[in-house]
C-alpha cells in the first residue's frame, strides 16, 4: 500500500510559558518503524481473508483463524499491549509516543486486535491497572494482557439517556457477603467474541448522597447464572465481529470482592476510565483518515473519465487538499491531548479531550466520504473497506459520549473561565 509516511520528530511551541515538546525515544521510533511494516506487510493484506473467513463460517461472530495467527506473530516480534503503561508487560510509552503507533493501526479495522490494543480491553485493563486488588488483577488483569481472554463495559442502558452517567438505573444491591445485580444494559461491545470471560459492570449502589457517589462498577463472569445476552445490535448494517449485544440482568449474584475499588468510586474510575480510551479512538481515526486519503490518491490517479484522469479535476485536487489540511489538524489537537496527558495529567487535559473526541471521528468522516465518492460505486462497496470505515466513525460520535455531551462541558469551562468577576 502506497501510504503517506508518518513523520516522527520533535515539534515545540509556546504553551502558557511552557514549550510543547513531541519527542520519542529510540524504542519508540524502532517500534513504529515496526509496526507500520507489520500493518503494511501483514494486517492490511490479510482483511480479504479475515471477512472471507467470516463469510464461510455463516457467523458473524466466528474468531477467524487468520487473527489468532497474527495475534501470536505481533505477540513473538514484541509488539503486544503497546498501549499498556507498565513496559513488564509490552507497552511503557507516554501518550505522544503511543499516538504515533495507534495512528498506524488504526488503518485498519482489524489492527487493534491483532496488538491486544482494541476497546473494550484497553479501558478494562486501565482500570483493573488502577483499581483492582491484587487477586482482581492475578485472575482477570493477567489473561487480558496475555491475550487469553476478552472482556467487554456494560454501562449504557435503554431505558435511560446514559450520556449522562448519574441516569443509569441497573441496581447493585449489598445481600451478606454478595452483590446482587439487577438491570439491563445495550451496547455493550465484545459479549459476542468468543473469548469474552468477564464483564466490567456500572451500576447504581446508593440512591441517597451526592449524585456523582451513588454508583458503582463490579466484575462479573459472563457464564454467572441470570445473565441474559440478547441480540447483537448492527451498526448501520455492520454486524461488528465482536458484537454489541443486550444483556440483562436477574439477581445475578457475585461475591462482594468482585467490587472495584470502593461503593461509590463508579462516576470516578468511569471517567479515569473513559478519557484514555477516547483519546486512542482519535488516534486511531487519524489512521484512518490517512488511509482514505492514500485511497482516494491512488484511484483519482488511476482512474480516467471524460479523457482524463480524475485527478486533473479542480474539484478532485481541492478534497484532497482539504483533507490534507484536516488531517494535520486533527493530529495536532490529537498530539497536545496527549502531552497534556504525559505532562500535567488526564484531568487538566479534559477540554483538549473532549475537543478531539468531537474533531477526530467527524474530520475522519469527512475525510472518508470524499474518498468514497472519488471511488463511485465501488466506495459504497465491501470492495475497499471505505463504507465500513464511515459507519465505524460516525458511531463515535456518539460512543464514548455522544459530540453534544463534549461540546457542553467545553462551553461550560469556557464560560467559567471567562465569567466576569462578581462586584
Amino acid at each position: 500500500m502506497g501510504s503517506r509516511k508518518s513523520r516522527m520528530i520533535g515539534i515545540h511551541f509556546g504553551q502558557s510559558g511552557t514549550d510543547m515538546h513531541f519527542f520519542y525515544s529510540e524504542r519508540a521510533v524502532n517500534l513504529g518503524k515496526q509496526v507500520r511494516e507489520f500493518v503494511e506487510n501483514d494486517v492490511i493484506p490479510a482483511e480479504f481473508r479475515y471477512r472471507e473467513e467470516l463469510i464461510a463460517a455463516g457467523d458473524p461472530h466466528h474468531q477467524p483463524s487468520v487473527m489468532e495467527s497474527l495475534k501470536e506473530k505481533a505477540k513473538a516480534a514484541g509488539l503486544w499491549n503497546l498501549f499498556y503503561p507498565d513496559a513488564e508487560w509490552g507497552g511503557g510509552l507516554t501518550n505522544v509516543e503511543y499516538a504515533a503507533l495507534a495512528e498506524i493501526i488504526g488503518q485498519s479495522l482489524i489492527g487493534p486486535e491483532v496488538f491486544n490494543c482494541s476497546a473494550p480491553d484497553t479501558g478494562n485493563m486501565e482500570v483493573l491497572s488502577l483499581f483492582g486488588t491484587g487477586e482482581q488483577k492475578r485472575r482477570w488483569l493477567e489473561p487480558l494482557l496475555r491475550g487469553e481472554i476478552r472482556s467487554a463495559f456494560c454501562m449504557t442502558e435503554p431505558d435511560v439517556a446514559s450520556s449522562d452517567p448519574t441516569n443509569i438505573a441497573l441496581r447493585i444491591d449489598r445481600d451478606g457477603d454478595n452483590l446482587v445485580l439487577n438491570g439491563r444494559k445495550w451496547w455493550a461491545t465484545n459479549l459476542y467474541h468468543p473469548h469474552c470471560r468477564i464483564l466490567i459492570v456500572f451500576g447504581r449502589t446508593s440512591g441517597e448522597g451526592p449524585r456523582h457517589q451513588r454508583h458503582s462498577m463490579v466484575l462479573v463472569p459472563l457464564d454467572t447464572a441470570g445473565i441474559t445476552v440478547g441480540r447483537a445490535l448492527p451498526i448501520l448494517g455492520y454486524q461488528n465481529q465482536e458484537g454489541h449485544a443486550e444483556i440483562s440482568f436477574d439477581n445475578v449474584t457475585v461475591p462482594a470482592a468482585n467490587l472495584v475499588g470502593e461503593l461509590g468510586q463508579g462516576f470516578a474510575i468511569g471517567q479515569a476510565r473513559l478519557g484514555p480510551g477516547r483519546i486512542h479512538h482519535c488516534m486511531r481515526a487519524i489512521g484512518m483518515a490517512e488511509r482514505a486519503l492514500t485511497l482516494m490518491c491512488e484511484r483519482a490517479s488511476s482512474r480516467t473519465a471524460f479523457g482524463k484522469p480524475l485527478a486533473e479535476n479542480a474539484n478532485i485536487q481541492d478534497w484532497i487538499a482539504e483533507s490534507r489540511i484536516d488531517i494535520e489538524m486533527a493530529r495536532l489537537l490529537v498530539m497536545k491531548a496527549a502531552w497534556l496527558m504525559d505532562t500535567v495529567g488526564n484531568r487538566e487535559a479534559r477540554t483538549e479531550i473532549a475537543a478531539i473526541k468531537v474533531a477526530a471521528p467527524r474530520i475522519a468522516s469527512q475525510v472518508i466520504d470524499r474518498a468514497i465518492q472519488v471511488h463511485g460505486a465501488a466506495g459504497v462497496s465491501d470492495d475497499v473497506p471505505l463504507a465500513e470505515m464511515w459507519a465505524f466513525q460516525r458511531v463515535l460520535r456518539i460512543a464514548d459520549g455522544p459530540d453534544e455531551v463534549h461540546k457542553r462541558s467545553i462551553a461550560l469551562r469556557e464560560l467559567r473561565d471567562r465569567a466576569p468577576v462578581a462586584g
